[in-house]
């Protein structure tokens, strides 16, 4: 999406990559997979069952380097205001809340992006600023797309205070498949926009808490890409 609220940017894409949090995982996945293919064939050489499982196999292995994809995504702004998605997927809630995890109940807008398996799984920095809390929290793995996983499911939270002093929380949320939460943020960190922030590992949930007063360029539904899609734009 794309915005004319002081907003002109540039995107360049590259070429497709393998995220380093999928490396140790497609490494020992396809050792075992030929190690079984080897034992099937030795077993039954010739046999159609070999070439199931070959088959089987390709396909499997397939899937997972998918889904550890890390697409190369630029993104140039002159809007420092401005709050690029954090991730693939789609518009799951747009509403106001309370906030009280960093903000004490403050008034916040949520917007919630549901990320697929399907989806790129990379997360990235929605903003320029610093880092000035980072906390992970031990949850349940109910379906990333209920309300009420924000609250209940393995979380990390990230709170990144821009040059103009608005504090923006980015949650990180496992899903039902989700096992893992990698967060790169730390506190004092100086974060840029192309950065990744972090990655989960299948199926999940990015939310944003923003600034009462923040101009949302998005819609319910609506499908955002990864530090190229605007989210909204800070209050002056």
């Amino acid at each position: 999406m794309e915005t004319n609220k002081s907003s002109k940017h540039k995107k360049r894409f590259r070429r497709m990559h393998v995220h380093k949090e999928g490396y140790a995982i497609l490494m020992s996945l396809l050792l075992l997979l030929v190690v079984l293919n080897i034992v099937i064939y030795i077993q039954s050489p010739g046999h159609w069952a070999f070439f199931l499982n070959l088959a089987c196999s390709i396909l499997a292995f397939s899937f997972f380097l998918y889904f550890f994809r890390n697409p190369s995504r630029e993104i140039i702004i002159e809007d420092s205001n401005l709050i690029i998605a954090p991730a693939d997927g789609r518009i799951v809630v747009i509403e106001p809340t309370e906030e009280y995890e960093c903000f004490g109940g403050e008034r916040r807008i949520q917007v919630s992006i549901f990320m697929s398996v399907f989806s790129v799984h990379a997360n990235w920095t929605p903003i320029e600023g610093t880092v000035t809390y980072v906390q992970h929290h031990s949850g349940r793995h109910m379906a990333a797309y209920l309300p009420k996983s924000s609250q209940e499911n393995e979380r990390s939270s990230v709170v990144i205070e821009t040059e103009s002093k608005h504090q923006v929380l980015v949650r990180q949320i496992a899903g039902a498949l989700a096992r893992r939460i990698v967060t790169y943020a730390k506190v004092g960190h100086e974060c840029h926009l192309n950065e990744h922030l972090g990655f989960i590992k299948f199926g999940s949930r990015v939310d944003l808490f923003l600034p009462e007063g923040s101009e949302i360029f998005v819609t319910l539904g609506e499908q955002t890409r990864g530090n190229e899609t605007i989210i909204a734009r800070l209050p002056d």
